[in-house]
């Protein structure tokens, strides 16, 4: 392995340490009824999955417009990894600008515990990818 392959692979694991622990935290705001909050981070779980897949392809995007659009262009439509992660991914960007950015935009329990649920099979599929490629 060389020393480039070295480094694409410890920022891709970086990337999903920080995943998980954005994950971590929206399952804690859940605990506390803050699921405003929690939307944003398991938004987070997963934009940071989908920035450790471009890592290790050696992509480097910091706008989640131009993540999204490389996420599916890599891995969704060349078929490494399902549609339903494309939808997922652009879906929560959405749930989250509405937390973020919207005031009287309004979540419950039941939203922020499905994108959880969305954010967890993500990474699951995510790591499957790293492992098999590796």
């Amino acid at each position: 392995m060389s020393g480039e392959e070295r480094e694409r692979k410890a920022l891709s694991l970086a990337r999903l340490t920080r995943s998980k622990q954005h994950l971590k935290s929206a399952r804690d705001l859940v605990r506390n009824d803050d699921f405003a909050d929690s939307v944003s981070r398991s938004y987070y779980a997963i934009f940071q999955a989908a920035r450790a897949l471009l890592a290790l392809e050696g992509i480097e995007r910091r706008k989640h417009s131009g993540v999204i659009s490389l996420f599916n262009r890599n891995f969704v439509k060349t078929g490494k990894l399902g549609k339903r992660l494309g939808v997922i991914l652009k879906d929560a960007k959405r749930s989250r600008e509405m937390a973020d950015y919207t005031e009287l935009a309004e979540f419950s329990r039941e939203d922020a515990e499905g994108q959880i649920a969305d954010a967890e099979f993500f990474i699951r599929e995510v790591e499957r990818l790293i492992a098999k490629e590796s």
